[in-house]
């Protein structure tokens, strides 16, 4: 029997009173969900480009001051991260590291983190500053894990501020959205936000993080151009080539990047008394990190330096380099890591495995060195973070090396298994818990 348009009447009438009630059960939320992702998916794409600019100054001006005075660094590396490491611990606790960590650990009580420090934007502006003047100290961070709390900290101010409920869809979005803003890297975007940030990755979250990432993309794109991150290299590999190096790349990706896994998580929870020891006086130690940086950033010509993007981008290119680029870099990255300070360790990761495979390149010299690069860079990546998709995604976007998709997932796949032997837990979930369940005294949580 058809019903009434009397009935029909109320029935809508009811389902609108009732999305009022409810927010984003019905249109109306749904539409208030959708302004407050776009508006904050450009903002954040602004603040990635703002905090990069704002990076590259940090970075020329201590190059500037290392020219005129080639010895300053050892002492003001360690004075730097020393007041820093003491400024994070005394005001802002929740800004150490990288970020990535505290986005995983909001996601899990998304409405209660959303009302505290963890993604506040208090916190955010305080790992942006915090950031950049550690790469003006040398150190060797990256502004890519800053970026994603950074994000995931303007996404939740602008949905509260349109009173829209906070999910942890809306952590993942913002997150996400970083990523894809700082590498310029869309697909790397929606990758990170399915193996790192969303333990259940649902189909609302999916758009949301769609729609978030594509913004803050075409912002960045818009703004600043069209460009590839470490440059373009159209090399490939023969066949043979590829069951020789691949296997090569990927153990040795694997091994290094797990041990540097494995040595961050037993410093942040120290089990042997020389560890409890180093970690007891946390600003002092963070001097002797920073002595540490400046002694191998000397010795190198200025190389280990800063987030590592030239050096990397050079090797990419196929361009000739220090065989010491990645073992030095790695030791500067870990320094800097176990310090305490904010900071990431997406871009110096990067360059490590870039080191690392131009270490296996000599081992092979008659096949492109550029193509060898991107399977150390992809290999020690994963090693570190244990995200294949994410790092086959990220080297392919930001080198343009499609022609080396297949080698780039068969050297992370065995990198991902080798690396899951020497440090069984994830870093980033493993750091995470820190920020779940605070330690009294922590003082690395590094990506």
């Amino acid at each position: 029997m058809t019903r009434s348009w009397v009935s029909v009447a109320r029935e809508r009438l009811g389902r609108w009173v009732r999305g009022r009630k409810h927010g984003l059960d019905l249109p109306l939320g749904v539409f208030r969900r959708r302004i407050a992702t776009g508006i904050g998916a450009v903002l954040l794409g602004l603040v990635a480009l703002l905090f990069a600019k704002a990076g590259d100054w940090a970075q020329h001006l201590f190059a500037q001051g290392v020219a005129r005075w080639p010895y300053a660094p050892l002492l003001v590396s360690p004075a730097i991260f020393a007041c820093i490491t003491w400024a994070t611990m005394r005001w802002v606790p929740q800004a150490r590291g990288s970020g990535i960590p505290q986005v995983i650990a909001a996601s899990r009580t998304p409405e209660r983190s959303s009302l505290g420090p963890l993604v506040s934007l208090r916190t955010a502006l305080a790992k942006i500053a915090m950031t950049v003047v550690m790469l003006f100290a040398g150190a060797s961070v990256g502004r890519e894990g800053p970026t994603v709390q950074v994000s995931a900290a303007i996404m939740i101010a602008v949905h509260r501020l349109l009173r829209v409920p906070i999910t942890a869809g809306v952590l993942i979005a913002g997150g996400a959205a970083g990523v894809a803003a700082a590498f310029n890297t869309p697909l790397a975007g929606v990758a990170f936000a399915i193996e790192e940030l969303a333990s259940a990755y649902e189909q609302r979250v999916a758009v949301l993080v769609m729609a978030a990432v594509m913004i803050s993309g075409l912002v960045s794109l818009g703004i600043a151009g069209d460009y590839v991150y470490f440059g373009t290299m159209r090399q490939t590999l023969p066949i043979l080539s590829v069951l020789l190096i691949c296997p090569v790349a990927g153990v040795v990706g694997g091994v290094s990047g797990g041990l540097f896994s494995r040595i961050v998580l037993a410093f942040g929870a120290p089990k042997h008394r020389w560890l409890v020891r180093l970690r007891s006086r946390p600003v002092l130690f963070s001097a002797g990190c920073g002595l540490v940086v400046a002694v191998v950033g000397i010795t190198s010509g200025g190389a280990l330096w800063g987030t590592g993007y030239d050096a990397t981008r050079h090797l990419v290119e196929g361009g000739a380099g220090s065989l010491w680029f990645g073992p030095g870099k790695a030791i500067a990255t870990l320094a800097t890591t176990l310090s305490g300070t904010p900071g990431g360790i997406f871009a110096p990761s990067l360059a490590v495995g870039a080191g690392i495979g131009h270490l296996v390149a000599a081992a092979f010299p008659n096949d492109p060195g550029g193509a060898v690069v991107t399977l150390g860079m992809v290999a020690y990546f994963v090693g570190v973070v244990r995200a294949p998709l994410t790092a086959v995604i990220i080297i392919t976007e930001t080198t343009a090396s499609r022609g080396m998709i297949l080698p780039l997932f068969a050297t992370a796949l065995i990198a991902d298994a080798v690396s899951a032997v020497i440090s069984p837990e994830r870093l980033y979930h493993g750091l995470s818990r820190a920020f779940v369940e605070p330690a009294r005294d922590p003082v690395t949580d590094r990506t």
